[in-house]
């Protein structure tokens, strides 16, 4: 079966936009391609700086013949619907048509299209220009003389060449010439635009790589992230150094070259004297470069690694000396700033009543940036108002939360108020993504308690489903509050995240508030903290999330999950307890139980079948049904006792030991007995049955 080998050569694509783009033309193509009735074996993606490429095999020759019947309207129908009719089946007659009888609707007619098969490279030809022309770029642009004229072609980068060959692997492949403003496709593409700049011709796709590798162009960016990773490891391991991995910058840096070559460039020693974060971001930031540290210790060196997409005659000197020179004058800037947030600002006397407000002291460099975002009144939100007011808001939460977690009331609040004033540092106004970071270390420079300065960096935290969660009382409660803080502001004001959208990061917030609780084992009523019905139920949404992500079964987390429900951490215990107990042989046969007492009483209610307030001894007429009353009143004591103790193992130990007097009273008791008071009496003993169970698990939402 044929293949089909697919090159769309351009200018530079950003790094950020190439995989993905590479994943948008398969799937574009090959569903363009099934749609029109051929199949194929398999296709992968590729791409470059400057090219996507799509290698398709086992694609079939030509789709088949395509035979339909269309039922029309009955032969006695009126000329409007007649003619309907014959437009949509494409006839130019009736006596096109064939004459179906039908016994009960009587005769009608039925159109009968037939569409011949068509060859793969007639679809190809007709399906590629409208998906290049529509292709869902991010951002894209028209370029030349051409762009100047309405509907002219856009392309992430000016498009230069187009690559469409079609063949078996043993014969001669053909190339599929479709055009779209001006750009025919052929078997022509190019090498490296340095090292091999000139035409290369192609016949299939092993033909295609080879061919490139020889000009330069190593074409699997998996590969060449191979490439930089252990050429740069060996380089770093060379010099008596590790390399920092990075692996969001090693896939931008393989999406910047089309031939790897890894070098080692340096700075001076003086430079070290600023946080390895600093280092680290500034390097990766400004020039897409990997910093090393020594073999032994967490502290940075002065190496770095830098990637060039040039083979250079010198060894890559002049590359190296023009990294440095970059890189050496961005360090200084980052020197600078580091030096300026340990300083004095300028204008302290403009900051007092903003040191009173929050008790700051004027004379730390830290103290003076939060006064400083206080005056300067900088907002958080336009309907929550400023940076200072919401500090002054998870000042006020954190020390409700501090009785709560049992942190030290005054380290919270001193944390508290000094969160977020390294937002008015330059260190993180050049480097948003260092907040708290850099807040934790102007903190421990102007001598602030252990636990006050990792608070300030943790109350961010967790910022994801890997990231750590603080463990300090101290930062669980700002962070508690932090987010605390963020969610009930934002639903006070309905900006609620709505399907996919999400611009505040609230589901991210509440997902940290749901693993700190569970993960730092904090007791904490989210209903009586927040006052909001809609936001507990947010809340349960995120936990049962977190549960499923950790292997409980959704139909348990239902059961035990009420509406009210606001002591996540019983939630999360309960459903670990009934996990273990409903896989046990006593758990499933009393499920089966109970799940049979219980369905029988709610039938009996539907229907309106009276059921006994409570249950009456003197009605209890035989062995399994008395046996069973005073099974269930034993094991509700015995759960009740477990469960005020929140031992639900314990709980859900006393309930199976109903299974058998439950089994018992199925076998030998009658619940519809004639005697209504009787049946009343049973309905009202089957429903002690579900009230004992219902204080671990409501049975009935349970699989199985």
């Amino acid at each position: 079966m044929p293949d089909l080998l697919l090159e769309l050569r351009s200018e530079e694509i950003p790094a950020r936009m190439q995989r993905k783009a590479a994943g948008d033309l398969k799937k574009l193509v090959t569903d363009a391609l099934v749609e029109a009735g051929l199949s194929y074996e398999g296709a992968r993606e590729y791409w470059t700086p400057r090219r996507l490429t799509l290698d398709i095999r086992g694609l079939t020759a030509r789709s088949a013949d395509v035979r339909e019947e269309r039922k029309g309207p009955r032969t006695d129908a009126n000329e409007k619907a007649i003619e309907g009719f014959l437009r949509g089946a494409g006839l130019s007659s009736i006596s096109e048509a064939q004459v179906s009888s039908d016994p009960k609707k009587g005769d009608f007619y039925v159109a009968v299209i037939s569409k011949p098969g068509r060859a793969a490279e007639e679809i190809v030809a007709d399906v590629m220009p409208g998906i290049i022309r529509d292709f869902p770029w991010p951002k894209s642009m028209r370029w030349g003389k051409a762009s100047a004229k309405p509907g002219s072609l856009r392309w992430v980068r000016p498009l230069q060449s187009i690559v469409c060959l079609f063949g078996t692997e043993h014969e001669e492949t053909a190339v599929i010439p479709f055009e779209i403003d001006g750009i025919i496709a052929s078997n022509v593409t190019y090498g490296h635009r340095f090292h091999a700049p000139q035409a290369i011709t192609v016949k299939r796709f092993d033909d295609y790589v080879s061919s490139l590798e020889k000009a330069k162009v190593i074409l699997d960016a998996e590969r060449r992230k191979d490439i930089i990773l252990h050429d740069a490891r060996d380089v770093a391991f060379a010099n008596g150094l590790e390399l920092v991995e990075d692996e969001g910058l090693l896939e931008e840096v393989s999406g910047l070259v089309e031939w790897p070559q890894v070098l080692m460039g340096s700075f001076e020693e003086d430079y070290l004297s600023i946080p390895s974060e600093i280092i680290r971001l500034t390097i990766k930031t400004n020039q897409k470069c990997f910093v090393t540290r020594p073999q032994v210790g967490e502290t940075l060196s002065n190496r770095f690694i830098l990637v060039s997409n040039i083979q250079a005659t010198d060894g890559g000197k002049e590359i190296i000396h023009g990294n440095g020179k970059v890189v050496r004058a961005r360090l200084s800037d980052a020197l600078h700033f580091w030096k300026r947030d340990q300083g004095d600002l300028p204008d302290l006397e403009t900051l007092e009543a903003s040191a009173v407000k929050f008790g700051l002291d004027l004379k730390k460099p830290l103290d003076q940036r939060m006064a400083k975002l206080d005056a300067l009144n900088v907002t958080f939100h336009a309907k929550l108002g400023s940076q200072g007011e919401r500090v002054a808001r998870i000042r006020a939460l954190a020390s409700e939360l501090a009785k709560i977690t049992g942190a030290d009331p005054a380290k919270v609040d001193r944390a508290a108020i000094l969160a977020k004033a390294d937002l008015r540092t330059e260190a993180v106004g050049e480097f948003p993504e260092l907040q708290g970071l850099m807040g934790r270390k102007y903190a421990a420079l102007q001598g602030e308690d252990a636990s006050v300065a990792a608070a300030i960096e943790d109350h961010y935290k967790p910022q994801g489903p890997s990231d750590r969660v603080p463990e300090d009382k101290v930062a669980i409660t700002v962070a508690l509050a932090d987010k605390l803080d963020t969610l009930i502001g934002f639903w006070a004001i309905d900006e609620k995240p709505t399907g996919s959208k999400d611009p505040f990061a609230l589901r991210r917030a509440a997902l940290g508030v749901v693993r700190i609780l569970l993960e730092r084992k904090v007791r904490l009523p989210l209903l009586a903290t927040t006052k909001d019905v809609d936001l507990l139920a947010f809340f349960h949404d995120r936990l049962k999330v977190y549960l499923r992500d950790q292997g409980a079964r959704y139909d348990l987390i239902d059961s035990v999950l009420t509406p009210e429900a606001d002591d996540l951490l019983m939630v999360a215990r309960r459903v670990e307890a009934l996990t273990a107990f409903i896989t046990s042989e006593d758990g499933k046969n009393l499920l089966a139980g109970t799940k049979r007492a219980t369905q029988l009483l709610a039938a009996e209610e539907k229907k309106g079948t009276v059921v006994a307030d409570g249950v009456s001894e003197n009605l209890l007429k035989l062995d399994a049904e008395k046996d069973l009353f005073a099974a269930i009143t034993k094991a509700s004591a015995e759960a009740s006792d477990a469960i005020a103790k929140e031992d639900f193992r314990s709980a859900m130990a006393a309930l199976s030991k109903l299974r058998a007097p439950v089994d018992r009273f199925f076998e030998d008791v009658l619940v519809n007995d004639e005697d209504a008071a009787i049946r009343a009496n049973r309905l009202a003993l089957l429903r002690l049955i579900r009230e004992a169970t219902g204080t671990v698990a409501d049975f009935s939402k349970i699989a199985g």
